[in-house]
């Protein structure tokens, strides 16, 4: 399953890069590696806290979704500002 999570998102990373190159719209390198990042990190999250979860384990889930779920969401809208303000800034 995991798989073919990681096969979609690609595909839409892509896509989204290509929609962007035909708009002629460009972000810096560092903000698609600190959102790329924050995904991978929020999917890494999501992943270990299914699988607490379903051990019967649930403040280490709680815990793991505290200590690496907020860090994944704040990569993923420091990467979403910066790239807003470099789009509308052109």
């Amino acid at each position: 399953m995991w798989f073919v999570i990681a096969l979609i998102l690609g595909g839409l990373i892509g896509a989204f890069a290509l929609w962007m190159r035909s708009r002629n719209m460009g972000m810096a390198w560092y903000v698609w590696l600190i959102g790329i990042v924050g995904l991978f990190l929020l999917l890494f999250t999501i992943q270990n806290y299914v699988g607490s979860v379903n051990e019967f384990e649930d403040s280490a889930a709680t815990m793991f979704l505290l200590i690496m779920g907020l860090p994944a969401v704040i990569l993923i809208a420091i990467a979403a500002v910066l790239g807003y303000r470099q789009v509308n800034a052109a």
